[in-house]
């Protein structure tokens, strides 16, 4: 359960020369709808007055046309809002108020020239919602959001739009990212504490996303916004300041290296199916662009007086599959961490300390609270994260770029693999051996590739068949193969909502075996490794309690009810382990008419506790 605001949101704004604002705002908002697609809403400053049926009041010749909807964006269109060259928009993912067209943003003041969008939580809405009503302001939400469209109005009375904005955002309590205009400022005000905003600069236009990508069919030139950051966006002017101090700070660009074909869904039917396919060419890429890195943070490993490796949900089993190969490739003890839980174990940590951080986003707030609390004890920081200028790759004091793309689809596929390929030819690089560990991993893209060709996807096509009616299913493995199950229940469980339990061989007997009975699917990950024995008594355990066994092995075993084949690649083939178990949890959700890109419940970035 999140906590109240809307935490997970996509946020677009758009300033410039073109007149079609509107419809490039809901553009945006459809690259980025994977953050929240529950609801969804545009605004923008029309030079005429509008016919959509829930505008307020309009003051001058300008007015702001708001046009929003509960449900997702789908094939949604915004012709019917007049021609604009400013307008902002937002994707919600509801955790405040129901999922309504009133409680989707852009939110108004009670005049209609103020219009913001938010995300984040404000913990402090009531006692600000309470300040407001006793001044006659007049609320139509649910939402925290609101307050900040009244307030903004409310300082107004005293204060010009910019510095009404930072006064309003100073009073609001907690993690928030808002953007709001007025509809006689040619103006967005943008300011950041804790969620993700992303600036692009083009020319005579400029635009503001929750996600770098979003920015790519326009420039790739970027500044990431940090805490406490307030931009003023013109047309061709860009101001930025301390919020809390309102003293001016240097505007610093960047150049994004991701291309606009990365982040497009090209011929496949899903971005979940391509960030799949694309990962053989994605383990073969870091074996030539991360050495370097990867020497460096050895390096930094092999002065540190105990090391940690902390990551949430997908990551968190990455760094689990990290300690195992540490522990046997390079005889070295690295600890593994959930990151929300790291926080309260981490009294130990010391200034001869490291913590390795992994986050896609590296937005990610669980990771980021860790990290700071471990930087508050000395410890030296490492980000292996996807996106250049995210706040754990400013934070960290050294940083490897995963540098797998945009991954679009909700459920992490392309960016697991990432991370595990760079831990691998870590461990081999902590031994001295890179070169061996470069093979290995050739080994494993030569395995993803033959799991990949028609043959093989039709073997687990045809498992997903006979799987799809199922309500339990669980996943047992021991060494490597252990992160492995646990990452493929947690794909099936994310995307096909097939209760999905993966655990340690080991541990069968010290309960789970009570859930097993005639016909359960059971899957046993057993690699050409020191634990196939002990795996396949696992399996046997669970077959004598009548369970369906589906063996996920080098080789068949007559103990196996059905038999998926993935070639060995030693010590990294918990990497096509793994992408067989994303291919068969995408397609039992496309045999159940679900949308793998966009499961229930879930967006693809958390950036709250």
């Amino acid at each position: 359960m999140f906590p109240k605001g809307d935490p997970m949101c996509g946020i677009f704004g758009y300033i410039g020369f073109k007149k079609n604002a509107a419809e490039i705002v809901l553009k945006g908002l459809k690259t980025l709808e994977y953050r929240g697609y529950d609801s969804w809403g545009v605004a923008a400053v029309v030079t005429r007055r509008s016919k959509i049926k829930d505008q307020r009041s309009k003051i001058g010749n300008n007015a702001i046309v708001v046009k929003k909807k509960a449900g997702k964006i789908g094939d949604a269109t915004v012709t019917d809002v007049p021609e604009s060259s400013l307008a902002f928009g937002h994707t919600r993912w509801a955790t405040h108020g129901g999922v309504t067209d009133k409680n989707a943003h852009p939110h108004l003041d009670c005049t209609g020239t103020v219009a913001v969008v938010h995300n984040g939580i404000i913990e402090n809405f009531e006692e600000l919602k309470e300040d407001l009503i006793r001044t006659n302001h007049r609320f139509v939400s649910e939402t925290d959001t609101e307050i900040l469209a009244h307030s903004i109005e409310e300082y107004l009375k005293t204060f010009g739009f910019e510095e009404a904005v930072r006064k309003t955002f100073n009073r609001c309590k907690g993690l928030n990212a808002i953007i709001a205009f007025h509809a006689q400022k040619r103006v967005m005000v943008a300011v950041r504490n804790g969620s993700p905003l992303v600036m692009g600069f083009g020319k005579h236009e400029n635009i503001i996303a929750s996600d770098a990508s979003a920015l790519l069919p326009y420039t790739r030139s970027v500044q990431f916004l940090e805490d406490g950051d307030m931009a003023v966006v013109g047309d061709t002017q860009v101001t930025l300041m301390n919020v809390v101090t309102g003293e001016n700070r240097p505007v610093k660009k960047q150049t994004l290296d991701w291309t606009m074909k990365e982040a497009e869904k090209g011929t496949y039917p899903f971005y979940m199916l391509k960030e799949i396919y694309e990962q053989q060419g994605i383990v073969l890429g870091i074996t030539h662009t991360s050495k370097k890195q990867i020497d460096r943070l050895a390096g930094v490993i092999r002065q540190s007086y105990g090391t940690y490796m902390v990551g949430c949900g997908s990551a968190s089993y990455v760094c689990l599959a990290g300690s195992y190969l540490f522990s046997k490739i390079a005889k070295r003890h690295v600890n593994c961490a959930i990151g929300s839980e790291f926080g309260y174990h981490l009294d130990f940590l010391t200034p001869k300390s490291t913590v390795i951080a992994l986050s896609q986003s590296g937005e990610t707030m669980d990771i980021l609270e860790s990290v700071k609390k471990a930087q508050e004890k000395g410890a030296t920081i490492v980000a292996i994260t996807n996106v250049l200028g995210s706040t754990l790759y400013r934070l960290a004091d050294e940083k490897i770029l995963i540098g797998v793309g945009p991954e679009i689809s909700v459920a992490s596929t392309k960016a697991v693999v990432g991370k595990l390929t760079i831990l691998t030819l870590l461990a081999y690089t902590l031994a001295g051996r890179q070169e061996d560990g470069i093979r290995v991993i050739h080994k494993a893209a030569s395995s993803v590739s033959k799991l990949l060709e028609k043959g093989s996807t039709h073997v687990i096509q045809n498992l997903a068949k006979q799987l799809v009616h199922a309500e339990h299913m669980y996943v047992i493995g021991r060494g490597l193969s252990y992160p492995a199950s646990l990452e493929t229940a947690m794909k099936i469980k994310e995307i096909s909502y097939i209760h999905a339990e993966g655990m340690a061989a080991g541990e069968l007997k010290h309960g789970p075996l009570a859930l097993i009975d005639k016909g359960t699917p059971c899957i046993a990950f057993l690699p050409d490794d020191e634990t196939y024995g002990a795996n396949l008594a696992g399996a046997m355990e669970m077959k004598a309690r009548g369970g369906y066994i589906i063996g996920i092995s080098h080789k068949p075993h007559k103990l196996f009810d059905y038999f998926l084949p993935v070639w060995d690649a030693r010590e990294a083939t918990v990497i096509p382990n793994i992408v067989t178990g994303q291919l068969l949890a995408y397609y039992l959700s496309i045999l159940k008419g679900l949308d793998p890109d966009k499961p229930r419940n879930l967006a693809k970035s958390v950036t709250v506790k």
